[in-house]
């Protein structure tokens, strides 16, 4: 007797069936990113044009423009921008790549991280994926869509760019340049991310993997473009150099493209390669089991708040203080161009003391950062109810006044801290290569006296939650973008006075250029104290983690 023996392959394991379904899942992905991806494309779109609008008003003169080459061209210059190509016959559309088309490449990378991570680990992590891959679907399907759908939003931001820039005036090709290089580096960190997507099981640590590659770029490029013009060998390392060292609207080179390119295809390629090694809803690094016992801290508001928000407090502390003390490093090269500076310069820093000016513009600047890290941390509270971790632990004696109050002030006290350090070391960076010790104290109080408007933010985000938790993201940024273009453009653009003090920036001496008020400071305040207690109020009154 003959027995014919067959092996049934495993459904999704490779071949086509392993890609069934990514065609609805790239509608459904689209469909569900239907607001979050335009927004994306939008802003990118929107920081094109003001530039492109912002530079002839900055600098009306080939003399204006020329005076402002040293804040690109000395090495604390290039750190924050780029190569600096082209900047000996500066112009309007070289001046947007050596100044802020890197900008542009490093917000493509970010819109990346949060993409595939939103569309891969974090379905896992939630168990959706399960319910998706439950119907007719491949085991890489999923990660297929994802990166499609990624394709299709770096392209669209490529030619969004690229078309702005030409409609700005900026030659066509440089600005194809700047707007392929926007794409390509999106696509990169898009490949980067499903990597770590795969090594972790939580998605903020696989975010975070990312994340912790595009500081290492960034710091690459930085320390790559600080050793010389034109950048050395160290630029080359970074995926956030690369785009730049096309040198558009100078050398217009088209083959420093090629890296981002390979980085993606390799990148994708050991995507697929680690997750056919790994199950569904696993990872290649293990989870570190936790301690037998919890510390005795957890068992209190507080000290589950504070274990909460640390990793948020951690990360967003520790970057807003490494850009406070690069922009307090930057003061000397200032200083050093000043004197050369075009009026419009001169008006957005508010002075012609041209020291005091820049410590209440770095003051502001900061300030805006630390909202946006209010907004942040108070969406931790809402991720906590979707999960239905917040209903556990007020099923304990715990009361709901309680777990948000601890968290709100958990919260604020970590927006002091950081607003406390980051004022010291942009202080000391300022002074050390100034000499002017003096500083110090200009640029603590530059920072601490934006701190009530830090605070009402942090209020109106506990107030949504506490009333219409929906609304806390999108009116919690809103608000931050809202202080952002108030503070940094509101001259510029010649803003109506109802919309700048919607800004509660607005309200606020800018120390120390001008002097110290206590009546906005104390109005702020209690304003901040009562949105808080109406949250308080609004989280005792609605339902939890009602979808």
């Amino acid at each position: 007797m003959t027995t014919i023996a067959t092996t049934v392959p495993r459904r999704g394991s490779g071949g086509p069936e392993s890609l069934a379904g990514v065609g609805t899942l790239v509608r459904f992905l689209l469909r569900r990113d239907r607001i979050k991806l335009p927004a994306w494309v939008a802003g990118l779109g929107l920081y094109v044009v003001y530039i492109g609008a912002a530079l002839p008003q900055l600098a009306p003169t080939e003399d204006d423009l020329a005076s402002l080459v040293t804040l690109f061209t000395e090495p604390v210059g290039r750190m924050f921008t780029g190569p600096a190509f082209g900047m000996d016959n500066p112009t309007y559309d070289r001046f947007f790549a050596a100044g802020y088309a890197p900008y542009l490449f490093l917000l493509a990378a970010l819109m990346n991280i949060m993409l595939v991570t939103r569309h891969t680990r974090v379905e896992e992590q939630t168990g959706r994926a399960e319910l998706v891959r439950a119907n007719v679907t491949g085991r890489h399907a999923a990660l297929t869509a994802c990166l499609i759908v990624a394709a299709l939003t770096n392209a669209l931001a490529g030619v969004v760019v690229a078309g702005l820039a030409i409609g700005a005036g900026f030659a066509p090709t440089g600005s194809a340049l700047i707007g392929l290089g926007t794409g390509l580096t999106g696509m990169a960190f898009a490949g980067i991310t499903a990597v770590t997507v795969q090594l972790s099981e939580y998605s903020r640590t696989a975010a975070g993997m990312a994340g912790a590659v595009l500081g290492a770029s960034f710091v690459a490029r930085a320390l790559g473009d600080m050793a010389a013009v034109g950048g050395s060998a160290l630029s080359w390392v970074s995926p956030l150099g690369w785009a730049s060292q096309t040198a558009s609207y100078v050398h217009d080179r088209w083959w420093p493209l090629l890296p981002p390119v390979a980085l993606a295809v390799l990148a994708t390629a050991a995507a697929y390669l680690l997750q056919g090694r790994r199950d569904f809803g696993a990872s290649l690094i293990a989870a570190r089991p936790g301690p037998a016992e919890a510390r005795p801290s957890l068992g209190t508001p507080w000290g589950l708040a504070v274990r909460l928000q640390r990793g948020g407090f951690l990360g967003w502390g520790a970057g807003i203080l490494l850009l406070g003390v690069v922009d307090g490093a930057f003061t000397q090269a200032l200083l050093d161009a000043g004197d050369e500076m075009p009026d419009a310069m001169w008006d957005l820093l508010g002075t012609e003391g041209l020291l005091d000016g820049y410590a209440a513009f770095l003051g502001s600047f900061v300030s805006v950062l630390i909202a946006a890290y209010a907004v942040f941390a108070m969406q931790t509270l809402r991720t906590e109810e979707n999960r239905g971790r917040t209903d556990a632990v007020l099923a304990t004696p715990l009361g709901r006044t309680a777990w948000l109050g601890s968290h709100t002030a958990t919260v604020a006290i970590g927006a002091t801290l950081i607003c406390l350090v980051t004022g010291l070391g942009t202080g000391i960076a300022a002074a050390g290569v100034t000499g002017d010790w003096a500083i110090v104290g200009d640029v603590l109080a530059a920072h601490l006296g934006f701190l009530p408007a830090i605070l009402l933010v942090l209020a109106v985000c506990a107030a949504l939650y506490g009333w219409a938790p929906r609304l806390l993201a999108p009116l919690g940024w809103t608000l931050v973008v809202l202080a952002a273009v108030v503070t940094f453009f509101g001259d510029l653009l010649d803003l109506p006075d109802w919309l700048a003090s919607l800004s509660p920036f607005n309200h606020l001496a800018r120390l120390p250029l001008e002097e110290f008020a206590i009546t906005p400071v104390l109005l702020l305040t209690a304003v901040a104290a009562a949105a808080t207690a109406l949250g308080l109020v609004g989280f005792r009154r609605r339902q939890v983690h009602v979808v």
